[in-house]
């Protein structure tokens, strides 16, 4: 056992008490997430709504399946939360939840919510958040084909290759 990286995944930046994280296997609501992100301070709140489509590069997907190292990906998105503070430090509230196990057609795998006392901050902290989280999270899908067949990939994977 690599007692170098055991110690890296449990040392995580703590969270601020205002921001919220989740890795889940029940379905997301964007009510809650929403309601997480807000606050009196706050004069936009921006959420981003990741839902599984009907089809991949043309072809019929008739699910996903997701998995995370869940350690290692709570570390991202609290790392996500710090970048955030740090270069949008207005930011009053940061949500970042993910879903794992089999998700079909429509329903929703991430959800992202930036509170803000302004829109552009708001907007361009949920845009890195997401696109941070698609980038370094530990977080895998497996594409179910309407034909039977399936594939893995992993979500950093797809912000290069669009899908």
């Amino acid at each position: 056992m690599n007692l170098g990286l055991v110690a890296s995944v449990t040392s995580a930046i703590q969270p601020k008490a205002e921001d919220s994280f989740a890795i889940s296997f029940a379905p997301l609501s964007i009510e809650e997430v929403y309601g997480k992100a807000e606050t009196s301070a706050n004069g936009a709140i921006v959420v981003m709504s990741g839902m599984v489509r009907n089809q991949t590069d043309g072809k019929a997907v008739i699910a996903l399946e997701y998995q995370a190292y869940e350690p290692m990906a709570m570390r991202v998105f609290y790392q996500i939360a710090a970048d955030i503070r740090q270069k949008w430090s207005i930011v009053n509230r940061i949500v970042i939840y993910h879903r794992v196990g089999r998700l079909r057609v429509g329903e929703i795998s991430v959800l992202v919510a930036v509170g803000c006392p302004h829109r552009s901050e708001a907007f361009e902290a949920c845009r890195y958040a997401i696109d941070t989280l698609k980038h370094n999270a530990p977080i895998w899908k497996k594409e179910h084909w309407a034909d039977g067949s399936s594939s893995w990939v992993s979500i950093g994977a797809c912000e290069v290759q669009g899908c």
